[in-house]
């Protein structure tokens, strides 16, 4: 671990951080001195209004794209290009069609250093790693199945696998769960936790869902209207593991609307500095 990592105790360490897309004019100030830390094995959700600018914090802690002003460190340095320690999963799970639902997962093992050299070698080491994480997420059988053969909800597990399967240290999650129903949302949350739980990766996680937030997350935050910044910091101290019941408990409700009325206002702050 890194001397910076050590001082301070995080694995990743936003801070005033800045992005701006295009120049000139035609510009947009997506994010304005944004701060987040992130400790080693922490769950964090961060919440806020459309077009805040959140999914722009995935790409940016991924190595995806550079910031324009401020520190971004992880692991105790600069971010400079695409980390190799990221695991990334997205709203809509992109599997190629012409693989089965394991040769999806054991994808980045192919493609990525330094597994990608020693595949052929270790295959049958990386397939089972691949059907544990299968058995975990429930898609034990499912392994020779196709992505058409698989539901929604199923094609996701399967990514969450894909995401995992390089046994990454920090776990990036970009609204997940959005495009799914509302009963297999919740199931899946039952999921991520088990495998959070069981594999402790540090997990950054973009959501609208402020029950998934709190269900999940050791710690939220929540963000302003464009250009994002952080407003409010909620630590959940809530027991694990988590159950669905524990959502209709009144400390699970004041936390969700707590929240909620942070988002109100960071919008109507947003709305009035515009008008100013």
């Amino acid at each position: 671990m890194s001397m910076n990592t050590q001082a301070n105790g995080n694995l990743i360490d936003i801070n005033d951080v800045s992005l701006r897309y295009g120049v000139g004019k035609e510009s947009t100030l997506a994010l304005a001195g944004t701060d987040i830390q992130v400790s080693e094995g922490e769950f964090v959700s961060i919440v806020g209004p459309s077009g805040c600018g959140k999914s722009t914090i995935v790409k940016l802690v991924s190595g995806l794209i550079p910031v324009t002003s401020g520190r971004m460190n992880v692991d105790g340095q600069p971010v400079t290009g695409p980390l190799s320690i990221v695991g990334i999963a997205f709203q809509n799970p992109v599997m190629l069609p012409w693989m089965s639902t394991i040769d999806n997962v054991l994808l980045p093992l192919k493609v990525a250093r330094p597994h990608r050299n020693q595949f052929r070698q270790r295959k049958e080491e990386y397939q089972d790693q691949a059907r544990a994480l299968l058995k975990v997420v429930g898609l034990d059988g499912f392994e020779s199945r196709y992505p058409w053969e698989l539901s929604g909800g199923m094609r996701q597990r399967a990514s969450l696998c894909r995401a995992l399967i390089h046994e990454p240290r920090l776990l990036l999650l970009d609204e997940p769960f959005a495009s799914l129903d509302a009963f297999t949302r919740e199931d899946l949350w039952g999921v991520l936790q088990d495998l959070w739980l069981e594999k402790k990766p540090t997990i950054i996680m973009i959501t609208h869902d402020l029950r998934e937030a709190v269900y999940l997350s050791d710690k939220v935050y929540v963000m302003s209207a464009r250009p994002g910044r952080i407003i409010y910091e909620r630590d959940i101290n809530l027991e694990r593991p988590r159950n669905i019941e524990m959502t209709f408990e009144d400390v699970f409700v004041e936390m969700a609307h707590d929240l909620r009325q942070y988002i109100q206002l960071g919008h109507d702050t947003s709305k009035g500095e515009k008008s100013s």
